[in-house]
């Protein structure tokens, strides 16, 4: 992270109807991908003449509201479904079945130039890529969802970053947690020796309610997890491994565009967490980009050296 020149704050940005279900096996608060997305639409949509890139973000959670609703206090969540417009036949639209949230979410953004001019550039004109920053963040999509407001926008130098704390509180930093998966999967395999991540991941998403017997001879119900003090840990995909070759431009049929090469690809899962703030050393390594592709291998991860 030393070649950073600023940092982009996108301070509480308001996001209406973003895709609750992160992955085929996770719902609630968007994927890191959705953001990560965002981001590099906009780092091509720059305009001027300094040749800047934008690497990463840092995803800072202040409210998300699920649309989800259930009958009774124990029942299983469903997730609330809108019917689209009737079609322009008058026939009624399908109803496709999806997950929305509506949540407000602060971004910071590590933004690299490329040589000395395009640095001086920036400084010079902060005002103006500020305000086209604001008014293109707020013509285009995030996380699925339609971006209704952004309280403030500012370019903070790369020696500040620590300063964002009091402006990211209250609010909770996404962070990586692989160790707190690792250390699971180490307790699990000591009762049982075949146990994998996959079955740690699991165990997180698990409550065991177990009945003891008090002093008085009564049942009592003991509720126990493998999160109890670890913090707030969430399982969350981190990208994708391909199970196909990779087609060229053009090859595959019926894409969405044929731009770009295609190729078919499964979601891959680890173990975030949910951190204050002021529970954290330094802001640095708190920002997820996308790794180098490797074998097919496209993995969202975070700079933690």
């Amino acid at each position: 992270m030393n070649d950073i020149d600023f940092y982009l704050l996108l301070d509480r940005i308001d996001i209406h109807n973003a895709n609750a279900v992160s992955s085929p096996l996770t719902y609630g608060f968007p994927a890191v991908s959705g953001f990560l997305g965002a981001i590099h639409a906009l780092e091509r949509k720059l305009p001027f003449e300094a040749r800047l890139s934008f690497g990463g973000a840092l995803i800072t959670s202040h409210q998300c509201r699920v649309k989800r609703y259930r009958s009774a206090p124990y029942s299983d969540y469903t997730l609330n479904q809108s019917r689209n417009p009737i079609r322009k036949t008058g026939q009624t639209a399908s109803i496709i079945e999806e997950g929305k949230t509506d949540l407000c979410v602060s971004l910071a953004v590590p933004i690299t130039c490329d040589d000395y001019d395009d640095e001086e550039w920036l400084d010079e004109h902060k005002a103006l890529f500020i305000q086209w920053v604001k008014e293109t963040v707020s013509c285009q999509r995030m996380a699925g969802g339609s971006v209704t407001a952004i309280e403030a926008v500012e370019l903070i130098p790369s020696e500040s970053i620590d300063n964002l704390k009091p402006r990211l509180a209250p609010g909770f930093i996404l962070m990586d947690a692989r160790q707190e998966l690792a250390a699971i999967t180490q307790e699990l395999q000591k009762q049982q020796p075949d146990a994998t991540t996959l079955d740690a991941l699991l165990e997180v998403a698990t409550l065991h309610h177990q009945p003891e017997k008090d002093q008085e001879g009564e049942t009592q119900w003991r509720t126990t997890s493998v999160r109890r003090g670890r913090g707030w840990l969430v399982p969350m995909p981190v990208g994708y491994q391909a199970i196909s070759p990779r087609f060229e431009p053009g090859v595959m049929a019926n894409c969405r565009t044929d731009q770009y090469p295609t190729q078919f690809v499964e979601a891959l899962y680890s173990l975030g967490k949910w951190v204050f703030p002021y529970s954290l050393s330094s802001l640095e390594p708190c920002f997820w980009q996308w790794g180098q592709e490797d074998n097919g291998l496209y993995l969202i991860e975070q700079n933690t050296n």
